[in-house]
């Protein structure tokens, strides 16, 4: 297993940008025993799964966002900052000291970020399931939902080469990239979402949970996410907070109408959930199969070992799935979407 220090300096492998640049120095000062190592002490036993190194970023970030450490500020592009990310070490050096013991607890805060870049996909996988079952009304289900972000799909713009999708004034508009592409129209009639730790954005804190482990550097994630927030904070969506397979099968066990399809849609979860609970949600989603119509549509894969800011789709990225049937593959952060 590799040491903490060099997860940290694995993970982009270069100094490119402002967390290349961050994590080289974080490695080697936690090497050195300085603060980094003070901070991280009950996390030198960590996996690359367990993912230490971006805990502390988003940490690091949520200070920033709340308007301590000022002198931070300047490194973050997409706060307006514009300094040159070289310079950001010696000035974060000075700062992880005071808010160590906050910084220590970052580490047990698992990353989300409910990239809504995904509802793209889950555009897409809709339109195949629609055009398969020929039902237009949709009762959305998400186990793993964070905030919900995603189960807004039906208020957000999608376009591609020759096509359009969505409100024409939605505030959130996603290039897809994808082409080929046969819209199908839909009414979401019912949607809810499930998580261990749901994430409430109607406050603060919720909110920069969820920017601070969107990557600084990368402004278009950013206004994405803004967007989202400002159509969550109109359209609400429940989530309720209970693991994937019991909630899934409560729910499809409840009546559903005939003319309306049931989608159980997932993206970039199960990573994190043991194999029987899979296995149960499998189970779940066969049985009521028989009794309602009914898609499953998903977005799973892991990133490549290292260098996880940038890499080839069609070979690295998640594949969607719609009911078993490779789709497309995309991005982890949703788009583009390359369609297979």
């Amino acid at each position: 297993m590799s040491s903490l220090a060099e997860q940290f300096r694995r993970h982009f492998d270069h100094r490119e940008h402002l967390y290349g640049v961050l994590l080289a120095e974080l490695a080697d000062d936690l090497e050195a025993g300085g603060p980094t190592a003070q901070i991280c002490r009950d996390a030198l036993g960590a996996t690359r799964a367990d993912a230490v190194h971006l805990r502390l970023l988003a940490g690091i970030f949520r200070i920033v966002l709340r308007g301590d450490a000022p002198q931070l500020r300047p490194f973050y592009p997409c706060l307006g900052g514009t300094e040159p990310a070289e310079k950001c070490w010696p000035v974060l050096r000075s700062v992880l000291p005071e808010y160590a013991e906050e910084l220590r607890e970052s580490l047990t805060l698992p990353p989300q970020t409910n990239e809504v870049g995904r509802s793209a996909a889950l555009a897409v996988g809709l339109f195949e399931a629609i055009r398969h079952h020929g039902i237009h009304r949709v009762r959305l289900l998400e186990p793993g939902a964070s905030a919900g972000l995603n189960l807004n799909v039906a208020r957000y713009r999608f376009t591609g080469p020759g096509w359009a999708a969505g409100p024409a004034d939605s505030q959130l508009a996603l290039e897809t990239e994808a082409v080929g592409i046969r819209p199908q129209p839909f009414e979401v009639v019912s949607r809810r979402g499930c998580d261990l730790a749901p994430v409430d954005i109607a406050t603060v804190e919720g909110r920069d949970y969820l920017t601070s482990f969107v990557w600084p550097w990368q402004v278009d994630r950013h206004a994405r996410l803004s967007a989202a927030f400002g159509i969550a904070a109109e359209h609400p969506v429940p989530v309720d907070r209970a693991p994937a397979s019991r909630w899934i099968a409560d729910q499809l066990s409840r009546p559903a109408e005939t003319d309306v399809l049931t989608v159980v849609w997932e993206s970039i979860t199960r990573q994190y959930w043991p194999s029987e609970e899979s296995t149960a949600v499998d189970a779940a989603i066969a049985q009521a199969r028989e009794r309602i119509p009914l898609a499953h549509i998903t977005l799973e894969g892991l990133p490549p070992t290292q260098g996880t800011d940038g890499y080839a789709v069609v070979t690295h990225g998640p594949q969607l799935l719609v009911d078993g049937r490779l789709v497309a593959r995309t991005h982890h952060h949703g788009i583009p979407i390359v369609p297979l």
